[in-house]
């Protein structure tokens, strides 16, 4: 059978088809509440995408793999030289030096107050066979000059290394809420920086518009895309102000994303990213040229609690920023949020990577999501949002103006709220930590324990502003379950809820497990059993159990029978408060007489049920 008699006897299935069998099983319920989600940038996610029709490819810097980056953070230079040579001669070909102070370094990076420490921290990397990109924060000029300086030291033509030096005052002033100098002043010494390293030679990148800033703050994905565009452009004025042409400019600069575990959004926000910058270059009457984009998995995402589900995490924003069109990825160990990773965690970033690469294969195909209908209606969604967002920006008088006057702050406040409440009543869930939660998790093992993150040490700052947050989504829940733990040290036991479960097990099992989930969330340990028939066994059972807090579990035909008698028992038993697992409907008033304190089900406010229930526990 020919393509032609297939095509005949298996006609190709029309959107209006598809659409004709949905409403008939939404019976008549609403097709855009129902089927289209929306992204905290407002962007309608629909549920099927047409193939794209005349789609352009996306092209990275370089054709072929991605860089394969690993950081350097350790604070003492021997011990970072040794991390970092392990990576290289493990697959690593680019290392991410991150030095102390630098708000990436989470109070660890590499102490390199000399050209002589970043020696002892660099020796034996050879800096002409890999890729450097520096991470040093508002001490980005110095520890950039420190660079140069040992560089040239060693005797290699700049113009042969390749190097990011990281410099972003616009990005420090987000993190750390101030600048020691006056804009004007910040603007004439990139201006001569740039001079002298062009001078030299220097066929880097000398400055970075980086998105972590806002990323970790809570902002949407055409937030962040705004804010890395309105960052370039406003370093774009300020160099050519100060007699640097533009395409000297934009061969300077270099952009960070961060990739997350929302596949989809962060490979249209790559691919977004390229698109954006290359119409801000015909705007200048430049030919539009690929971008340098760093990646690096996402500080907001991560959490302490089952830490081994960032494997899972990281590997999705890996494959994401990777298919994105990274040419350049750096993935945070599975550990970072429980303090400095040792060489198995590292060792699992690094591998994350080299799966994809030799494994999968990835890098293969250039721009794979080109033409995939579902792909570039958001590529294209994002670039129209996160466009608009930036010449609200630039009404504002730009990025800089714009942060002088919490403006963009107080616009990502919002979408961080949002954010927050999405967490809160798990319809964002936090595998792990919010979902899944495991009370009993082994310990991991990290070099050192993280410790609070100081405040910047005061100095001289001719700018301020109200900085932004740093913030991971499952701190509201870790925070809970280090109060468990801290009970359990103190007492011997955790705090926890008895599980009335009534009937047989295919009654209650559902409920059962939604209510042992929904509270081991907050470290409150749930107690369970097969179920009850009788009253007095049910009774006994709880008194056994030694928890104050029960919660009902069953069938909602059996809550009719039995819900309001149960609560009565375990009042009399002592229970309080006392918990039903699903939506009360109508009987809502009768149950709250009988004694049931609150409703649990999908989609109320965990965080503040599970607050009160650590109150009424005494923890």
């Amino acid at each position: 059978m020919d393509d032609l008699s297939l095509a005949a006897d298996f006609p190709r299935a029309t959107r209006e088809q598809w659409l004709e069998r949905v409403e008939g099983v939404l019976k008549g319920a609403d097709f855009a509440r129902k089927l289209v989600s929306r992204t905290h940038d407002g962007i309608a996610i629909q549920p099927l995408y047409p193939k794209a029709e005349g789609a352009a490819r996306i092209a990275r810097e370089e054709p072929g793999r991605w860089r394969m980056s690993q950081r350097v953070d350790h604070p003492d230079p021997d011990a970072a030289r040794e991390l970092a040579l392990l990576d290289l001669e493990n697959g690593a070909d680019a290392l991410t030096l991150v030095t102390r102070k630098a708000p990436a370094a989470r109070g660890f990076g590499v102490r390199a107050d000399t050209v002589e420490d970043l020696d002892r921290a660099l020796s034996g990397v050879m800096l002409d066979l890999i890729h450097l990109r520096l991470d040093a924060g508002g001490g980005g000029r110095v520890m950039a000059e420190r660079l140069i300086a040992l560089a040239e030291r060693r005797g290699h033509a700049l113009s042969d290394l390749s190097l990011d030096l990281g410099m972003d005052p616009i990005g420090s002033l987000a993190s750390l809420g101030n600048l020691s100098v006056a804009w004007d002043e910040a603007s004439a010494r990139m201006g001569a920086m740039l001079a002298s390293l062009t001078r030299k030679g220097f066929a880097g990148r000398a400055f970075l518009a980086d998105g972590r800033p806002y990323h970790e703050a809570g902002a949407g994905e055409a937030q962040e895309l705004a804010a890395i565009l309105a960052t370039g452009v406003a370093y774009l004025r300020a160099l050519e102000a100060q007699g640097h042409s533009p395409d000297a400019v934009t061969q300077a600069l270099s952009f960070l994303l961060v990739a997350d575990a929302d596949e989809f959004l962060t490979v249209a926000k790559f691919r977004a990213l390229r698109r954006l910058w290359a119409q801000v270059e015909q705007a200048c009457g430049l030919a539009p040229k690929p971008i340098r984009l760093h990646a690096e998995t996402a500080w907001r995402m991560t959490t302490k609690r089952d830490p081994w589900v960032n494997m899972l995490r990281a590997t999705v924003a890996t494959f994401s920023a990777g298919i994105g069109g990274a040419d350049a990825i750096t993935v945070l160990p599975f550990t970072a949020a429980l303090g400095l990773p040792d060489a198995f965690a590292r060792r699992v970033a690094r591998n994350t990577q080299l799966i994809l690469l030799e494994e999968s294969n990835l890098w293969r195909v250039a721009d794979p999501a080109a033409g995939a209908g579902g792909f570039e209606a958001l590529t294209d969604a994002l670039c129209e949002k996160a466009w608009s967002l930036f010449q609200e920006i630039e009404r504002e008088g730009g990025i800089v103006a714009s942060l002088r006057q919490g403006a963009l702050q107080g616009r990502i406040a919002t979408v961080r709220a949002a954010r927050e409440k999405a967490a809160a009543t798990r319809k964002e869930p936090i595998t792990g930590t919010s979902e899944f939660p495991n009370l009993h998790e082994a310990p991991v093992t990290v070099l050192l324990p993280a410790a609070p993150v100081a405040e910047p040490e005061p100095g001289p700052a001719a700018m301020t502003i109200n900085p932004l947050p740093s913030i991971r989504a499952a701190e509201a829940f870790e925070r809970l379950r280090d109060l468990s733990d801290a009970h359990l040290a103190r007492t011997g036991a955790r705090p926890r809820v008895f599980l009335a479960n009534l009937g047989p097990i295919s009654a209650f099992t559902a409920r059962a497990t939604f209510a042992k989930n929904f509270f081991e969330a907050g470290g409150i340990e749930a107690v369970t059993n097969d179920g009850f028939s009788d009253q007095e066994k049910l009774s006994q059972a709880f008194i056994d159990s030694k928890a104050k807090l029960s919660c009902i579990c069953s069938s909602d035909d059996i809550y009719v029978s039995h819900a309001e008698e149960t609560a009565k028992t375990l009042r009399e038993a002592g229970s309080h408060p006392i918990y039903l697992a699903g939506r009360p409907g109508e009987r809502e008033e009768s149950l709250t007489r009988a004694g049931i304190h609150t409703f649990i089900f999908a989609g109320c406010d965990a965080l503040k049920v599970l607050s009160e229930a650590l109150d009424e526990a005494s923890v």
